[in-house]
Order: C-alpha cells, then structure tokens, then sequence
C-alpha cells in the first residue's frame, strides 16, 4: 500500500538511502545477500526459542534488503537480474520468519468455543499472504494483461509485503507484553494479506477486460 499510494515518498526514501550506503562500495546484490544471512541468523534465533533476538536480526535483515535497490539505482547498476534475486531473497526471509515463528511456538488462537493451533493461521498466511499476493501481480504480467511497469505498480493492497512484515513485527514486540497478541497480528495479516489477493486478481480482471475492450487481446 505505502508503495502505490506514494510512490514519490518511498522512491525519494531509497535514494536517499542509496546514496548513504553506496560509500562503501558494496554491489547491491551484496546487500541482498546479507539480507539473507541476517534472515536466517534470525529464523536460527526464533529455533533456539529467542525472540528478541530474531526480532533484531529480523529488522536488520529488513533494513538491509531497503538499502539494495537504493544503491542499485545510484550506482546505476539496476539490472533484471538483480530485481529478480531481490525477489526470490525476499520470498525466503518471509518464509524463514513464519517457519521461525511456527517452531517457535505461540498461543492457540481462541474463536468461540474453539481452540485452533496458530500453526495453522501462519502456514496460511505464508501460502495465502507471500505466495499468492506476488504470483497475482507476476501472472498478470507473465499473461500480458498488465505491462506497464507503472500500472503494475499500481496494483492496489491494503496489507503488501512491507505492511505484512511491519506488522509481524509489531506483533514480535507486542509479544513480550503478552504473547496471544503476536497470534492474534498473524491472524489479522492472514485476512489482509487475503483481501489484497482479491483486490489485485480483480484489478487484473478489470484491466484485462479494458484492453479487450479496445481490441488489443
């Protein structure tokens, strides 16, 4: 949401980055690669039961994989490549703070008069939230309905990938003042990150009928 609701924001914010850390002439695929390691020095840290030490090596992870595509474009070495591997690193530390979460074990979510095992809301969340959000923008472009970088961009989400992981995050914190909050913020991001799946398939269908409208498909 941040991203395509402003774009001018979060773009001047990443060079304004990019131009700090390019002083230490890292290749941002570097970067990107460190953000991988903090990712799973974290997932390591929530195995061994630490929570506030994967939440720190989680938020450097995070910050690392902000600085990577700042210097890219001040460096001028933006390349597809590299917007790919960001990606698939991305994907991964998602996967390895929910995994880690999973192992590490949280309260049962009470709805009603059921107990549900929060294992389950956060695999959920990993296929509906990660998977299935950027797959519907990837297909959209891959089938041609949408090729416009900046329309891409535009694709609407109340809960994309920045916002899901601030608000694990917030939930990491939460759970030192009591640990159901953390289950409960899981939960809420597995509705919003599945509200963001449907509004970007029906952006893509609306896009896909107005192209077809004007003869191009």
């Amino acid at each position: 949401m941040l991203k395509s609701r402003f774009p001018n924001i979060t773009n001047r914010i990443s060079l304004k980055i990019g131009r700090f850390f390019s002083r230490f002439n890292l290749h941002p695929n570097t970067w990107t690669l460190l953000s991988l390691l903090f990712g799973f020095l974290g997932f390591l840290a929530l195995v061994q039961k630490s929570m506030l030490l994967g939440l720190v090596f989680f938020i450097i992870s995070g910050f690392l994989d902000a600085i990577d595509g700042g210097v890219a474009r001040v460096s001028k070495k933006v390349s597809k490549l590299g917007g790919y591997l960001d990606g698939i690193i991305d994907r991964i530390n998602e996967c390895l703070l929910l995994l880690g979460l999973m192992v590490f074990g949280l309260p049962n979510l009470a709805i009603s008069n059921i107990s549900i095992p929060p294992y389950i809301f956060l695999a959920l969340l990993l296929f509906f939230g990660s998977a299935l959000v950027s797959y519907s923008r990837a297909y959209a472009c891959q089938k041609r309905i949408i090729t416009d970088e900046k329309t891409l961009n535009k694709m609407p989400g109340v809960l994309e990938r920045t916002e899901r992981l601030l608000l694990i995050g917030i939930g990491m914190i939460l759970y030192f003042f009591n640990p159901i909050f953390l289950t409960w913020i899981i939960f809420i991001a597995f509705i919003l990150s599945f509200i963001t799946f449907l509004q970007r398939v029906f952006f893509t269908i609306k896009k896909a009928r107005r192209v077809k409208d004007e003869g191009k498909i």
